[in-house]
């Protein structure tokens, strides 16, 4: 946030006159409903995925891809979507953006196969990426700097809620099966949805031409599209058809891409992450710790999700209210942490890796014991949110506690794009691990959340190698 002022002071954005209070407010309205569409599709496949296939098909493979497909490509383009909108204007990027998701969400509501879905699932999270970093920069063009603070105050709060009620809204339209349609509705209202955010958007956001000395490095986006694209291939298909002469090619070659792409940063003259910053422990520490935490949280969702539908039989909209406690622990610790993080620094990062491993071993018991009653699952959900919740904020903003300020919006950029692609290899990994277990829904289950646990362990002496603190003025 502060980083986000900085740059539209010196961008000159502040210099220009405002438009009057209830524009700007319309103004973020629409950044929030943009980024409420890309939070809402980012986590229905998690309860919609057994749905799906029953009727689709493509069996485990396409539950793997429903969630990784979208992160993925979000995650490799959000850096890219955010110069594009330097280069072009923020306007245009927006509103090409919103349009092309829009497009996207219809052709993933009448989706007839799981390639044709997995396909236009891609294409959303490709469009989100171009909305999505444009939102701060437009409202720091709209508001004035003395008000901007009530703009972004609200950002956790809706985003919160969206966390919760995206997957509930997903499981009512599922069982509603309305006029037939089974899934499909839960992509098709962004026909609607996305269609009022997009036509005021066109109605309300300023102009601007964007800045043509931008340097945008295509040749590195498109080797780490490439990459993850075939490491995921590989990945994916490896473990659900065998390891046959694709998939190990597939993977073979996702590791030549990734070398190809580590020097094109290295010569690259505006690479995607600064080089200073891969050189500095406190940061590719966060980096790192971000890429296994977050991976091993998206894929205890997804395991969670297919045990509560698939292993207790409940309805898309049941598994999406037993997940309630862990998402209002997420909120509830998101909010309260966002103080705390001043005064405790990186210990707050390790008590929110305790909290998890704490609520993970709990939920691992009770499985592991049969004693998932109807609200017996609250209490460990509940901490594994509130852990969870610890961490989201708190473990990148120490990750960039001693970075200098030219270095922000890079290590901003690439944090933010890190944490999508782990939640595409942890939707992938966690799920491979689940299906391959055997021995029915309740051994899968406790073989995944023990790996989950032996993960979020692990994370907890590493804390010690991020900086102390965040940055001083990172909270006030």
């Amino acid at each position: 946030m502060t980083q986000t002022l900085r740059d539209a002071d010196e961008n000159g954005l502040h210099d220009t006159p405002h438009p009057p209070a209830r524009v700007r407010w319309a103004i973020l309205g629409v950044v929030l409903a943009a980024d409420v569409l890309d939070l809402l599709d980012g986590t229905i496949t998690n309860i919609a995925a057994p749905t799906i296939t029953h009727d689709l098909g493509g069996g485990t493979s396409l539950v793997q891809w429903l969630g990784a497909s979208y992160a993925l490509a979000l995650g490799v383009l959000l850096v890219l979507g955010g110069r594009l909108g330097d280069l072009y204007g923020r306007r245009r990027l927006f509103l090409t953006g919103l349009a092309g998701f829009t497009t996207a969400s219809v052709a993933c509501g009448l989706a007839p196969t799981p390639g044709t879905l997995v396909a236009a699932r891609l294409v959303q999270g490709a469009f989100g990426a171009l909305v999505v970093p444009q939102g701060f920069g437009i409202l720091g063009a709209t508001w004035p700097r003395a008000q901007i603070g009530k703009a972004y105050s609200l950002f956790g709060p809706v985003m919160g809620l969206s966390a919760v009620g995206g997957p509930i809204l997903a499981g009512l339209l599922i069982d509603a099966d309305l006029a037939g349609l089974g899934w499909r509705p839960m992509f098709l209202i962004n026909l609607v949805l996305g269609g009022a955010a997009l036509f005021a958007a066109a109605r309300l956001l300023p102009h601007d031409t964007g800045d043509r000395t931008t340097a945008v490095d295509l040749p590195g986006s498109a080797l780490l599209g490439a990459t993850m694209l075939a490491l995921l291939t590989g990945l994916i298909q490896g473990s659900a058809h065998g390891w046959t002469a694709f998939p190990v090619l597939a993977s073979l070659t996702g590791l030549a891409l990734f070398a190809a792409f580590c020097h094109r940063q290295r010569t690259a003259p505006s690479p995607l992450i600064r080089p200073s910053l891969l050189h500095n422990r406190g940061f590719t520490s966060g980096l790192v710790l971000g890429i296994v935490f977050f991976a091993a949280v998206s894929g205890l969702l997804y395991v969670v999700s297919l045990f509560l539908q698939q292993g207790l039989g409940r309805s898309p909209a049941g598994a999406a209210l037993a997940l309630m406690p862990l998402s209002a622990g997420i909120v509830i610790a998101s909010i309260a942490c966002y103080r705390l993080i001043a005064r405790l620094g990186r210990r707050l990062v390790l008590i929110g890796f305790l909290v998890t491993l704490a609520g993970t071993l709990h939920l691992l018991a009770l499985v592991a014991a049969s004693g998932t009653g109807p609200w017996a699952l609250v209490p460990p959900l509940f901490v594994i949110g509130l852990g969870m919740g610890a961490c989201f904020g708190s473990l990148y903003d120490v990750t960039i506690g001693d970075i200098t300020p030219a270095e922000a919006g890079s290590a901003g950029g690439s944090l933010g794009a890190v944490q999508q692609l782990a939640n595409a290899v942890g939707a992938a990994a966690v799920t491979i691990v689940y299906f391959h277990s055997g021995g029915g829904e309740k051994h899968a289950t406790t073989v995944s959340l023990t790996v989950v646990a032996a993960i979020t362990l692990l994370c907890c002496p590493l804390v010690r190698l991020l900086p102390p603190k965040a940055p001083e003025d990172q909270h006030h």
